[in-house]
């Protein structure tokens, strides 16, 4: 296939080298690392064995033109770039499969493109961009992926097997709704709480904050559950998005928090991508992955406190105006 990767940090820099490296034609959209890739290619290291591969690179889409496959890794916070980026890319059969974290995506390509050409992936995995070129593969690279209003699976089917042969454990979902709440069930938590750092953990807790302890932070996974209060928090999140998604009729197996909470404890001190945007001076998806979902319970009639109790915290972080009020 003919694959166009729009986004490539770590994420569309891993599943395009994993596609690259498996024989498939990828180009790469970069900004930034345009002259680093283009002169060095990217370079994975991974547990399960280094590689390096050599995309095409391009700094305009019309350079790449129509694929058969377009992988968006883009943040959610660029996504009103998608009028811009990706038409140029695709013609009547081209596949377009966003990878972002969150709400929303889908629906945000489908204001220009055909609704049956669009398919949403969620990524199970650890990645870290250490450099330009260079990404560090820490652990897992499942994807579960689904068609976003074509009732016919084929496609999707396909595009799973072309992962799978390219390295990559993936499944094709039936119900791509209920996935993207299953994901949240992990970003919420450990997202959220890794920004916002132990004064955010009390803030949450308490429902307030006091306007003068500095937010923000560092916790990495296994700091968040380390301490019996936190884990305690972290599992009150979950329960709550397990909450709103079977509120939405999704059905969500409750079973899903200690899966999450097993796997994450075999990762190791892990920054979520959210707490590495943080870090980085980047502006937060707060829209995505807490404020939509937030919203979402509200007219479902779920409870949530804690997590709107999250939402008030991220946004004083992120410098927002007007979304919540303050605590």
């Amino acid at each position: 296939m003919k694959i166009g990767v729009v986004g490539c940090g770590a994420l569309g820099s891993y599943y395009g080298g994993r596609l690259a490296h498996a024989g498939h034609e990828v180009h790469f959209l970069l900004r930034s690392d345009y002259e680093a890739v283009r002169a060095g290619g990217v370079r994975v290291q991974s547990p399960g064995g280094d590689f390096s591969f050599q995309p095409r690179a391009a700094r305009d889409p019309g350079e790449i033109g129509v694929c058969d496959l377009v992988l968006i890794g883009l943040k959610t916070t660029a996504n009103a770039t998608f009028p811009s980026l990706i038409p140029p890319l695709v013609g009547a059969s081209t596949a377009v499969l966003t990878l972002q974290n969150g709400l929303g995506n889908e629906e945000s390509l489908a204001r220009f493109l055909p609704a049956d050409q669009i398919l949403g992936g969620l990524c199970f995995v650890c990645l870290n961009r250490s450099r330009p070129g260079v990404i560090e593969h820490l652990a897992h690279g499942r994807v579960v992926l689904g068609e976003y209003r074509r009732p016919d699976t084929s496609r999707a089917e396909f595009l799973a097997g072309q992962f799978l042969e390219a390295g990559v454990p993936c499944v094709a979902t039936p119900d791509l709704r209920r996935a993207h709440w299953e994901k949240l069930v992990w970003n919420i938590p450990f997202n959220g709480l890794g920004v916002a750092g132990v004064a955010g953990l009390d803030a949450v807790r308490r429902g307030a904050w006091d306007g003068n302890t500095p937010l923000g932070g560092c916790l990495t996974t296994d700091r968040l559950l380390a301490e019996p209060g936190w884990e305690e928090l972290v599992r009150e999140l979950m329960r709550e998005v397990i909450t709103t998604a079977n509120g939405l009729r999704l059905g969500v197996d409750p079973g899903l928090e200690e899966q999450h909470l097993a796997s994450t404890r075999s990762m190791g001190p892990y920054r979520a991508s959210t707490l590495v945007d943080f870090e980085r001076g980047c502006p937060l998806e707060l829209e995505a992955l807490f404020l939509e979902p937030l919203r979402c319970a509200s007219a479902a009639g779920v409870a949530t406190p804690r997590l709107e109790s999250l939402c008030r915290v991220l946004t004083l972080l992120d410098g927002a105006r007007g979304a919540l009020p303050r605590g």
